[in-house]
């Protein structure tokens, strides 16, 4: 038999692990701070939930400073990441570099990410406690598509990628 070993309950090491082997785009999301400037972080768990309407979902760790934000704003952007911009991804997961400082626009009125693949301006409409996290849902209230051509950034096994078309 494989190297597979189930089990009743995994470790918190054994889900993360298992988790990081699921490739996910990175996405930066911001907001207006308690005090008007701009405050984001990375994540990876983004998914679209519908197209009518326009609905998001964002998971968020209780733990994280953005939940704050999140739970005192009505909105938030989302700048969904190009394969040349994990020294952006790095910089909102708090890896900050004196050399480096991320150029930000505004979508609608929200604080977002400069030369990002897309950008959404979001309302938040529920939020559901769950276990260690929140996840917020919002809808699209705007969005800007960037004409770059360039692939996405991808993160998996805790590294960044980019996506290949497989040719068949």
């Amino acid at each position: 038999m494989s190297g597979f070993h189930p089990q009743v309950k995994p470790s918190e090491q054994e889900f993360k692990e298992a988790m990081s082997r699921f490739p996910s785009g990175v996405t930066v999301i911001m907001t207006h701070g308690d005090e008007g400037h701009s405050v984001g972080m990375t994540a990876s768990a983004f998914i679209s939930v519908s197209l009518t309407p326009p609905l998001i979902l964002e998971s968020v760790a209780k733990t994280a400073q953005m939940h704050a934000h999140l739970m005192s704003q009505d909105r938030y952007s989302v700048s969904i990441l190009a394969a040349s911009q994990s020294q952006v991804s790095n910089h909102f997961a708090g890896m900050i570099s004196d050399s480096f400082s991320p150029e930000i626009v505004e979508v609608d009125g929200l604080p977002a990410v400069k030369g990002s693949l897309a950008r959404v301006a979001c309302r938040i409409i529920s939020r559901v406690d769950t276990g260690d996290h929140t996840l917020f849902i919002a809808q699209a209230q705007s969005v800007e598509l960037e004409d770059s051509g360039e692939a996405a950034l991808i993160y998996a096994r805790r590294s960044y990628h980019q996506h290949q078309p497989i040719e068949g």
